[in-house]
């Protein structure tokens, strides 16, 4: 899958506090968080490397996007996954919101959301 990412020689639990501030700096609040380890092992008894999925939302694009076509919430929140590659290695990797919605009506909107994500990613790696 397309996306935009980056690998940072970090742990995960180091790597999450910088993803969600650089998120914060660009308008993005985190509306929803799963741990996706927890979970297969809760559910499966499957013992996973961690994995978390962030979704991430900026309130101002959405509401401009939601006005222009109600069917964008199909494609909400943008996940931004954080997973250990090893225990001193994290892949963050954010959905490219230009695959998530083409409506040309959405454009606009669609650019400087990825424009404010590749930022936040430059941020972390920097």
């Amino acid at each position: 899958m397309d996306d935009l990412r980056c690998q940072i020689d970090q742990p995960l639990a180091d790597v999450e506090p910088r993803v969600r501030a650089a998120l914060a700096a660009e308008g993005f609040g985190i509306l929803t968080e799963i741990d996706v380890a927890a979970t297969l092992r809760a559910k499966l008894g499957v013992e996973h490397a961690p994995l978390r999925v962030l979704g991430a939302c900026n309130p101002a694009l959405i509401n401009e996007a939601l006005a222009r076509d109600p069917d964008v919430a199909l494609a909400l929140p943008c996940n931004v996954v954080l997973e250990a590659l090893d225990e001193s290695t994290t892949r963050v990797a954010i959905a490219d919101p230009a695959l998530l919605m083409g409506d040309p009506r959405l454009a606009d909107l669609v650019a400087d959301a990825r424009q404010r994500l590749r930022r936040a990613l430059d941020e972390i790696t920097a």
